[in-house]
């Protein structure tokens, strides 16, 4: 009779995580994120979350200007307790200083995107959201399975009050012209499309 190890999972600390305790607490999982001190663990994602990243990539590593790195899997390091990862982001060239970065800081992203999944909706929606605008990040957009199509909601941040507003729902094509010119058919996401 095999018996599997209990898996022991991670103390926290008293006044929760900090963002240099992802860098150096052994085996987290993979995307594991910091949200208000506390770790957060991500589920599996479904085939639309890796679709929609991974045109969002494509298009955006295409029209984004030179002095801007699409980036995914990386996280922002925004204050002692918060260190999300966004689906994607967009910083500023400048901003990558060594290949052993893993973090970077809010005033070097000029857009966040988060794909929205079953268990990332409030998240998603709501925490993460207030989270990028009170930091700063100029552009947020998050991306919706609505009957197997991609819905694209656009944000932007208004500087007075540190809080984003809406400034478009997209549903076939994505067109934009801030933070730069963007044109990206979202009809490419649907469940006959091979990546």
């Amino acid at each position: 009779m095999s018996v599997e190890p209990e898996y022991e999972w991670p103390v926290p600390p008293v006044g929760g995580y900090t963002p240099e305790d992802l860098d150096r607490l052994p085996n987290l999982p993979p995307h594991t994120e910091l949200i208000d001190g506390s770790l957060v663990f991500v589920s599996p994602q479904a085939y639309f979350h890796m679709l929609a990243i991974n045109l969002l990539m494509r298009h955006l590593t295409q029209q984004a200007p030179s002095s801007l790195l699409v980036m995914r899997e990386m996280t922002v390091t925004m204050d002692r307790g918060n260190r999300p990862e966004p689906d994607l982001m967009l910083v500023k060239e400048e901003a990558l200083t060594s290949m052993t970065q893993t973090t970077y800081g809010p005033e070097d992203v000029v857009l966040v995107i988060e794909v929205v999944s079953p268990d990332s909706v409030f998240r998603d929606r709501g925490t993460k959201p207030c989270k990028y605008a009170a930091a700063g990040i100029p552009h947020f957009w998050r991306v919706e399975n609505e009957d197997d199509k991609a819905v694209v909601y656009v944000f932007e941040l208004e500087p007075a009050t540190k809080t984003y507003v809406p400034t478009g729902i997209h549903y076939d094509q994505l067109k934009l012209l801030k933070p730069f010119p963007v044109d990206i058919d979202l009809g490419e996401i649907t469940l006959r499309h091979r990546p």
